[in-house]
Parts: structure tokens; C-alpha cells; sequence
């Protein structure tokens, strides 16, 4: 007789084996019993009605936690409609509403209920109805946004993260099966069976090519290899052309871009008609994320890291590279260069100039507009000068310091909320060619370049100039963008150009790229619980904990501060790579969007804005910077806090025309604090203290 250990010991066995379901043919007869449509059982198992449709073809068998509540399901069906007994009610339940037919819309922010294991629904029932949308943890603004509309097309969102078990992790927590074991089965299924895109953003654009974002062990499994070593850039990084999954891409009739298949690959098909056929691949242990613009998400779960890129790609753009890159992405899509137009001569619907657009064809520059390794520069021998509207990088002189001001016991740093974004708004730049012209009359409503001679110009030394990125006065003609020259009028000094390149048709380019970078920055903080109803020390305080309240979302507005400003700075990318010879064209000349002159306007209109918040603020405070690098001032302080020297009303109020804090893009919020001898010590060295206020360096330049 056998051994109560040895009978329990053969029980547990039992227990430890896979969990058994039924044929795929009387999976499919219980759930018609019940009178349940395929697309509702999707809903409940979190998954999509064609993975529902293959768990009842024997297609594919589904995994843990689903296998387990799937097969509860089913089993409480069985008892409910055995093969011979009872039969189903005589009326069946009515079909679901069209709204819940396939996983409901994806919410901006999913909240952590979001990415746990599916919940098994009770035996014997039907799946409850899912609420419309996941609950959020953080407050949210009163006036808040509502998700966009699912389209039909796109039923499980823009992008899915894979795991080395073939799991597939999208938005809202919905986990596909995907059965594909190479690259190319991948792709097929990423266009046929996954419902995975985005609908455009204009009228005009196109549709965002589906992402999928591979896990190194995923990687591994479709044959790639998990590092790219072997290379001095990590931008160069790309399998080379002998490689056994090149090789299989191209048998199976598909194309990688010039680019390769590198940490961003994007593999398409010619398109037939009006269908693109075209997939995004980021591979996590290639760097396709980086940390810098993206902290901590390579180190998520997959279901953490779908939430992250999800949230992401809902607000701003699909990835299609690194922030940079989705940045100018972004740009087109919102300003597609083509719409449709009715040819006169046959009556055909032709592609056509959009207007506001900046069109199909690459514009060279003027050559003070260009780098010095530009054709238009070396070709002609140009010897003129170049713009040099870059940010601030200034430090006061520190001979220049009151015994008063040494005697503060703080130095605190301010920073401007995206200040690149912020200057973008109503931005006119220039949509066509530059003209050249000779002693013009200078007039601030037309974009361009000037050559002016701004050093008669004679201001407080306790303030950076406005015309130089350093804070030195001019020394003689320089060329200057128009904001900048404006900013001299606007000061009541008088400007008399001596030549200027200048552009005839403008537009505020733009003016869509900032209104949704914007509203992407004000909502993913509002989730954060940084709303604009918090008094000026309730934003304080709730600045110093948004990180750690959910640092999913943390890596999302990260993620967008990077993409502002490494959009503006891939508007004058330069070459790449150590073989590069002076007067080459370099790919990135090829874009309509390499438009230095742009990108000029911005700095410049930024750095305008920051000297003239300075100014206002000795107007109205007495107070003189320490220190300005881009975005950041550094001020002396009676207190460890901004409040203790911006100025305010008497009724409480903020002054207008200062530093104010806030949550929009524009406003100040505090970078850090450190004691005035701290930044003295700096200052005498010849260090510049905004650099280092926040305890390191977190500057991140992308695109140049």
C-alpha cells in the first residue's frame, strides 16, 4: 500500500502540471453556449479577437496568468453547457455595445493595476464589463483632455514590447500572443494579426508605422544578437549585411533603410497603392533607448516599459528613434510637405505643396546661416561670418559681487520649463529661399539674418549681453537673427544693417509642434499631480516629489523635454562619423527639415526672453545674476527657497514680466540650492555655478 508521502508527492506532481484545456473546437462550442461574442471574451482575457480566434482554430495556445483564467472559464462553462446535457437559455445574452466590442480606448496614463496579471473571472459567469477607462492614482486637472478616439484600425494601440516568450506587452495592459520566430514572421505578424498603429495627426500625414520593442531576450530568440559591440558611435551601431537575419529580411522580399538594421530598424515593402506596409523595430539591449532621455525605463518589465512608451506615443509621436529624431518626426507629421490637388490640365488628384509646410525638397541655407563644413560655405569661398545665436553659457565676473550679495547665505538656481518649447510659440519663421539684400531697413516682422554692428551698445555688466551667447559685449558687425536685432530696437538703441539674407514667404511653422509638446509636458505633470492650481509652495513641494510619485511617468516627461530640445537641435545636425571630409553634403542635408535658420530662431528668441526677465527682475527686485547656462539662472538668496527673493504683488499675486513659477512651459521652476561660498568658489575658478546647482550635470544636448 502506498505511503501517505508518496501519495502526496503524486498529487503535487499533478498540481505542477501545465493546466489542460479542451479541443479549440469545444472551446469554441462553450463560448457560443454562452452566448458570448469572441470579441468579448478578448476584452476579458486582455488580449486581442484574433488571438481569441486562433485559441479556437488550435492556432495558438494561450500563457500564464491567462492560461489559468481561460481555462476557469471554461471550465465553469462546461458545467454550465456539457456536450449532452442542458440546453443554453432560450434567449442569450445580448451582444455586447459596439463600444466594448475590442479593448477600450487607451487612457493617457494607465495607472499600476494596469500591468498586473489578468484577473481570473469567477467560474461559472460571464466577464465583466471593463470599466471604460483604468483608474489613475494622481489627481487630475478639472479641464483634463479625454483620450483620443480607438481607431477601428488600431484596436490595441501604436506599439507592443516582446518578451522571450513570445508575450507581447501594448498599451492599456493588453498582452498579445505572438507566435513568430523570426524576423520576418514578426513583421507579418505585426501588419496582419496584431492591430498595432496610429492613425496620423493631419489630415494630410500618414499613419504611424506600428513599433515593436524587443527585450534582449526576444532578441536572442529571433536570432539577433544581444549586444552590437565593435563600433566608435553608438549611432553607427547596425548588424552587418551578411548577417543571417539581413539575409532572411531580404529573402522574404522585404527592405531595411540606408540605415541598416541598427537599435532603430524600420523594415517596409514598397507600398501597393495607398497601403504602407512598414515596421518599427527598437531593439532595448542595442541602446535604442537612452538613459539620459529616457531614466530607468530599460530596466522595467516589458508591461512597464509598454506603459512608458505607450503613454509617450499617445501625447507626442510613436517612436521612430531616439528623441531627437521622434522631435523632427514630429514636426513633419504635424506639417505634412504634400495634400492632395486636382491637376488642371487632366483633372487627376496629383501630390501637392501644402502650404505652411516646409515641402519635399532640401533648401540650402545663407552661408552666415551654414557651418563651416557646408558646401554652400566652402564652394564659395565664403568668408563673412556665421550666426551665432546659441543659449547662455555666462558667469558675472566675479569682481563684479557686492559685499552685500556675498553675505547671502544661498545661491539658488532657477530653471525655465523648456524654455526652447516656450520661445517656439508663434514663432514666424521662413518657408522659402533666402534673398540676399544690401543696406536694408530693418524690419523684426521678417525672418532672416542680418549683418549688424550691435557694439555701441553699452549695458549693466552685472548682465549678460543679449547678443552674445558668452554675455560679451560685441566687438564690431556681426550676423545676427532677427529676434536678436529686434530685442536692441526693443531696448531703444538704433540698428542700421549692412546686409541681410531674408526669407519672403513665412508661416509659424512651428505653432502645431508646440501646442501638442505642450499640452504632452502640462498633462504628463498634471498626472504627476503638478497642476496649475497649486499655490507658488505648494508647486515647490509637489516639484520635489513628482519623481518618485510614479517614475513611469517621471521617464515620460523626460522623455518630452528631451524630444523639444533635441528636435530644435537636429534642425542643424552635423556630419557624423571620422571619415567625413569638409564640403561633403552629409545625409542630413537631404531632409527639408535641416533648416539651421530655424533653429537659430529659437535659441535666439529664447536667449532674448531670458535677458529680458533679468532686466525686469533688477527693475523690480535689485537682484543681479551670478550665473545663466541655457535655461538656468542662479541668483543669491536671503533664503533656501525662490520665494524668498521673486517678486510678488501685495495681494500675493506674481509680478509680471519676472521669474515666475509654474507649471507651463515659459515658467520657473527651482533646479537646486547650494551655499553662496559654494558658488563664489565656482566663479573664481572660472566654473559656471547653473551648471552644477542641481549636483551634477544634467544637461542633454541631442541632435548637434
Amino acid at each position: 500500500m502506498a505511503s501517505e508521502e508518496e501519495l502526496f508527492a503524486s498529487v503535487d506532481a499533478l498540481l505542477e502540471e501545465e493546466p489542460q484545456l479542451p479541443p479549440p473546437a469545444e472551446r469554441a462550442r462553450l463560448r457560443e453556449a454562452a452566448g458570448i461574442t469572441q470579441a468579448r471574451l478578448a476584452v476579458a482575457l486582455k488580449t486581442s479577437t484574433q488571438t481569441v480566434k486562433n485559441y479556437e482554430n488550435g492556432r495558438s495556445e494561450p500563457k500564464s496568468p491567462r492560461l489559468e483564467a481561460y481555462q476557469r472559464l471554461l471550465k465553469g462553462w462546461a458545467a454550465k453547457y456539457p456536450t449532452h446535457g442542458a440546453p443554453a437559455p432560450a434567449v442569450a445574452p445580448p451582444e455586447e455595445p459596439a463600444t466594448f466590442t475590442r479593448p477600450a480606448a487607451p487612457a493617457p496614463v494607465l495607472g499600476p493595476e494596469a500591468v498586473a496579471p489578468t484577473k481570473a473571472p469567477a467560474a461559472a459567469a460571464a466577464p465583466e464589463r471593463p470599466a471604460a477607462r483604468p483608474p489613475s492614482s494622481r489627481r487630475r486637472t478639472a479641464n483634463k483632455t479625454a483620450a483620443p478616439a480607438l481607431d477601428p484600425r488600431f484596436p490595441h494601440g501604436p506599439l507592443a514590447v516582446l518578451d522571450g516568450d513570445g508575450s507581447a506587452y501594448g498599451i492599456d495592459g493588453i498582452v498579445l500572443d505572438c507566435p513568430a520566430r523570426t524576423i520576418p514572421e514578426l513583421v507579418e505578424w505585426t501588419l496582419s494579426e496584431s492591430g498595432l498603429g496610429a492613425a496620423k495627426l493631419h489630415r494630410y500625414g500618414k499613419d504611424s508605422d506600428p513599433l515593436i520593442v524587443l527585450t534582449a531576450a526576444a532578441a536572442v530568440k529571433l536570432g539577433l544578437p544581444e549586444r552590437l559591440e565593435g563600433h566608435e558611435q553608438r549611432r553607427s551601431l547596425r548588424l552587418p549585411a551578411d548577417h543571417p537575419v539581413v539575409k532572411q529580411v531580404g529573402r522574404a522580399k522585404w527592405q531595411l533603410t540606408q540605415r541598416g538594421f541598427g537599435p532603430w530598424a524600420r523594415i517596409y515593402r514598397k507600398a501597393q497603392g495607398r497601403e504602407r506596409q512598414c515596421v518599427q523595430l527598437a531593439v532595448l539591449s542595442w541602446d535604442a533607448l537612452d538613459e539620459r532621455a529616457w531614466p530607468g525605463v530599460t530596466a522595467m518589465e516589458p508591461a512597464g516599459i509598454a506603459r512608458v512608451l505607450g503613454v509617450y506615443a499617445t501625447r507626442v509621436i510613436t517612436p521612430r528613434g531616439s528623441t531627437a529624431v521622434s522631435g523632427l518626426e514630429l514636426m513633419t507629421a504635424l506639417r505634412p510637405p504634400t495634400r492632395a490637388v486636382r491637376d488642371e490640365t487632366t483633372g487627376n488628384w496629383v501630390p501637392g505643396h501644402n502650404p505652411g509646410s516646409l515641402g519635399t525638397e532640401p533648401m540650402d541655407p545663407a552661408p552666415p546661416e551654414a557651418t563651416p563644413e557646408h558646401p554652400v560655405v566652402v564652394n564659395s569661398g565664403w568668408k563673412g561670418g556665421f550666426l551665432n545665436e546659441e543659449a547662455y553659457q555666462w558667469v558675472r565676473d566675479v569682481d563684479l559681487l557686492t559685499a552685500e550679495e556675498c553675505t547671502l547665505p544661498h545661491a539658488v538656481g532657477l530653471d525655465l520649463n523648456t524654455a526652447f518649447l516656450a520661445a517656439a510659440a508663434r514663432l514666424v519663421v521662413g518657408l522659402s529661399a533666402p534673398d540676399h539684400f544690401h543696406a536694408p531697413t530693418f524690419n523684426p516682422k521678417i525672418p532672416g539674418s542680418w549683418l549688424v554692428d550691435l557694439s555701441h551698445i553699452e549695458l549693466d555688466p552685472r548682465l549678460p549681453s543679449p547678443f552674445t551667447p558668452d554675455g560679451s559685449r560685441p566687438t564690431g558687425p556681426a550676423w545676427y537673427q532677427t529676434h536678436t536685432v529686434a530685442y536692441a530696437q526693443e531696448l531703444g538703441f538704433n540698428v542700421a544693417p549692412i546686409e541681410a539674407y531674408l526669407r519672403r514667404e513665412t508661416g509659424a511653422y512651428l505653432d502645431p509642434w508646440h501646442d501638442r509638446l505642450k499640452t504632452a509636458y502640462v498633462d504628463t505633470l498634471a498626472d504627476l499631480g503638478v497642476t496649475k492650481d497649486l499655490s507658488d509652495a505648494e508647486f515647490l513641494q509637489t516639484m520635489e516629489e513628482h519623481k518618485q510619485a510614479d517614475p513611469a511617468l517621471a521617464a515620460v516627461l523626460s522623455a518630452i523635454k528631451a524630444t523639444v530640445k533635441g528636435g530644435v537641435g537636429k534642425l542643424r545636425e552635423r556630419p557624423q562619423g571620422r571619415h567625413y571630409k569638409e564640403g561633403e553634403r552629409w545625409p542630413a542635408l537631404e531632409r527639408p527639415t535641416w533648416r539651421p535658420d530655424i533653429r537659430a530662431a529659437v535659441i535666439s528668441k529664447a536667449r532674448v526672453n531670458m535677458h529680458r526677465k533679468l532686466n525686469n527682475m533688477v527693475k523690480m527686485t535689485g537682484l543681479y545674476p551670478l550665473a545663466v547656462l541655457s535655461d538656468c539662472v542662479v541668483y543669491p538668496s536671503p533664503g533656501e527657497s525662490p520665494l524668498a527673493f521673486l517678486p510678488y504683488a501685495e495681494s500675493g499675486k506674481p509680478q509680471p514680466g519676472g521669474f515666475r513659477l509654474g507649471p507651463t512651459p515659459g515658467l520657473a521652476k527651482l533646479e537646486g540650492v547650494q551655499p553662496m561660498a559654494w558658488a563664489v568658489d565656482l566663479m573664481e575658478q572660472g566654473l559656471n555655478p547653473a551648471r552644477h546647482i542641481k549636483g551634477g550635470d544634467a544637461v542633454l544636448d541631442e541632435g548637434e
